[in-house]
């Protein structure tokens, strides 16, 4: 196997094992030991692929800036994505989007937004992904037709409910609407509702809307209908959950 096709093997194990290994590690890791490998093969490490993750490796790590590209990148990118700040794809490109991106995680995880994937940034990025902290009610009654996560080369910040056009959506908690109307961006017709503890519940592709902005709501209240208005196929509700900012897979909280 040559170092090119070793590379891209590696590489995406390289970023998430320095993200998901524990602090301090006693035993030998797999995953730590294709980062040793992925780094000696750019002549950054001389040590032991011994699978410990030492100072010599955690210091071969160089931290990633705008312009840069690659596997790690790429592993970046989906990194941030599931912790709720997708750029606009995963390509292995640390370009604009992704660099907002970083930004915003690092504002959001109360680290300086110097846009610089380094320790601290990674660091980060070991905790679990955030989770809605109040429970929510189902909008629509229907099956989930595409779930949160990954979706091609992009990621898929919400989940998208089957069900017929003119469905009554409701809301998913109580609190306040602070948006009403139409959105660019392929939203189409969007509701924006408010609640405790700084989470926010987005509808989108409404055929209608009930509420209008600064409205309160309690949970079941009508907020519009189903339909397929903006960058949709088909009628279905795109429903999306955000924490401070974060985007976050809104199964855990719904019964």
């Amino acid at each position: 196997m040559g170092i090119c096709r070793l590379r891209l093997i590696a590489l995406p194990l390289a970023v998430f094992a320095l993200v998901f290994a524990p602090a301090a590690t006693a035993g030998r890791d797999a995953g730590l030991a294709a980062l040793q490998v992925a780094l000696q093969s750019r002549g950054l490490y001389s040590g032991a692929i011994d699978g410990v993750k030492g100072p010599d490796t955690t210091a071969a790590i160089s931290p990633l800036t705008r312009g840069a590209s690659g596997w790690d990148v790429a592993a970046l990118q989906f990194l941030l994505a599931l912790h709720g700040f997708p750029s606009a794809t995963i390509d292995g490109g640390l370009g604009v989007h992704t660099e907002l991106a970083l930004r915003h995680f690092q504002r959001w995880a109360g680290l300086a937004p110097d846009g610089v994937a380094g320790a601290t940034t990674y660091a980060a990025l070991r905790r679990a992904p955030a989770r809605c902290p109040i429970p929510l009610a189902w909008p629509v009654p229907g099956q989930i037709g595409d779930p949160f996560g990954p979706r091609g080369n992009r990621f898929h910040a919400g989940v998208d409910i089957i069900a017929a056009s003119g469905t009554p959506v409701g809301a998913a908690a109580s609190g306040h609407v602070t948006w009403a109307g139409r959105l660019t961006g392929g939203w189409g017709n969007l509701v924006v509702v408010a609640h405790a503890d700084g989470v926010r519940t987005m509808y989108a592709h409404l055929s209608s809307i009930a509420v209008r902005l600064g409205q309160h709501v309690v949970t079941g209240d009508r907020l519009g209908t189903v339909g397929a208005t903006g960058d949709a196929t088909g009628p279905h509700l795109h429903f999306e959950v955000r924490l401070r900012g974060a985007a976050v897979d809104p199964r855990p909280a719904l019964p």
